[in-house]
């Protein structure tokens, strides 16, 4: 018996594939989900925050425990990875490693719930994350809508980060604050990409194919290096590449052009030796996750950072 020709696939991708009726099947189901918690071990307090109704954005921050009551903390915008179509801030692997760096980093902590594709296709999640951190920047004067961030962050002390998808939006962010700004009294310090989505693999359809309002395979949010990253809004940056992650020859390329062209920043590159893709997310006590997860930390709570360099874990 022949099959249906709506059954027919049409097109394949690492995460996906489309049938020939547009239809398109995700290979992973939707992750599992879990409620804000106060942690009992680490001290860290969570809850839920919607920032739009349309479209649906929402965030999970993570408050530290007091050591100081009368102590501003810096505050880390953090964006998880999932190939622009999978995870979840909300995941047990997210919420677990945002607990960790919160209460290590001694960091507020708002992580970034964004729309996926196919549900929402890219640009979604850029605009969703710019979304998220300009309602972050509205507390600034104390007159926001969440006490948390009204009374606890200190916003001359803000970082972006992110892993794998995550990174690329980070990069994508920290150039609309160089390019367009956020309100006086947010200071945009440092950005932390981790094993991040750029071009130049092949996985660059995919993304085409999940952007249909990409500018071809020079769109400076897949391929940045088309773009003037002099004008990237932040002081430092560290990123992280894996030895054996496909995506490493692409985030090599941005750590060179960054450290050449003319950017007033200082940059470092941090390689994983014998490590593939988003590694220190399947164990986050394993020895070279949380060694890595050590130097995270510590660039979030270093005050300054003098020299470009790379350096192997």
């Amino acid at each position: 018996m022949a099959s249906s020709p709506n059954n027919e696939i049409a097109l394949k991708f690492r995460f996906f594939q489309v049938y020939k009726d547009a239809r398109v099947e995700l290979f992973k189901p939707p992750c599992k989900q879990i409620p804000p918690s106060d942690d009992q071990v680490t001290g860290v307090q969570s809850k839920d925050v919607n920032i739009s109704s349309e479209p649906q954005v929402s965030a999970r921050i993570f408050l530290p425990k007091l050591k100081n009551p009368d102590r501003k903390l810096p505050l880390l915008l953090y964006i998880h990875g999932g190939g622009f179509s999978m995870q979840s801030a909300f995941s047990p692997v997210y919420h677990k490693f945002c607990n960790h760096v919160a209460s290590e980093a001694d960091f507020i902590v708002v992580s970034v719930e964004y729309g996926l594709f196919p549900a929402r296709p890219i640009p979604a999640c850029y605009e969703d994350s710019w979304a998220v951190l300009r309602w972050v920047a509205s507390h600034v004067d104390g007159n926001g809508h969440d006490p948390w961030l009204n009374d606890r962050a200190d916003f001359g002390k803000v970082f972006i980060g992110g892993d794998s998808a995550g990174g690329n939006i980070s990069h994508t962010l920290a150039f609309r604050v160089g390019s367009i700004g956020l309100p006086r009294g947010v200071r945009v310090v440092g950005v932390v990409m981790v094993h991040p989505f750029f071009g130049g693999t092949k996985d660059d359809e995919m993304w085409l194919y999940m952007c249909p309002t990409n500018s071809g395979l020079n769109d400076p949010r897949m391929n940045p290096g088309t773009e003037d990253l002099a004008r990237l809004g932040c002081e430092r940056m560290l990123i992280f590449v894996a030895e054996e992650d496909y995506l490493t020859v692409a985030s090599k390329n941005y750590y060179e052009k960054l450290t050449k062209i003319g950017w007033k920043g200082t940059v470092e590159l941090v390689e994983n030796e014998k490590e593939d893709h988003c590694f220190h997310l399947f164990d986050l006590d394993a020895e070279k996750a949380l060694e890595m997860r050590h130097k995270f930390v510590s660039f979030l709570k270093q005050d300054h950072f003098k020299v470009q360099s790379s350096l192997k874990l």
